[in-house]
């Protein structure tokens, strides 16, 4: 089995790493961009608060906590399993 030289160890990045001054000033402050046309900002992408039913929430924990809400781990075992076959699905 042959050997090989590997040489020197040498830097890979050739460009300047002096720090750059930091500027402050009313030049620096954030700009907003202009909106182009055909362009959605991302306000109006906002989807909005989750659909969440505070009541039902309320209601399961109150379960959990009294020990009442029914576990089924067959149930958990084959969501856990569905999950991960909707995972690998292409869609």
């Amino acid at each position: 089995m042959a050997t090989h030289d590997i040489g020197p160890i040498r830097p890979v990045f050739t460009g300047d790493i002096r720090p750059t001054p930091l500027r402050t000033g009313p030049d620096m402050a954030p700009q907003k961009a202009p909106a182009a046309s055909g362009l959605a900002l991302s306000d109006a992408l906002d989807p909005g608060a989750p659909p969440v039913d505070a009541d039902r929430v309320a209601e399961i924990r109150k379960a959990i906590e009294d020990g009442t809400y029914p576990l089924v781990p067959q149930k958990i075992a084959d969501a856990m399993i569905a999950a991960g076959f909707m995972l690998r699905t292409e869609k």
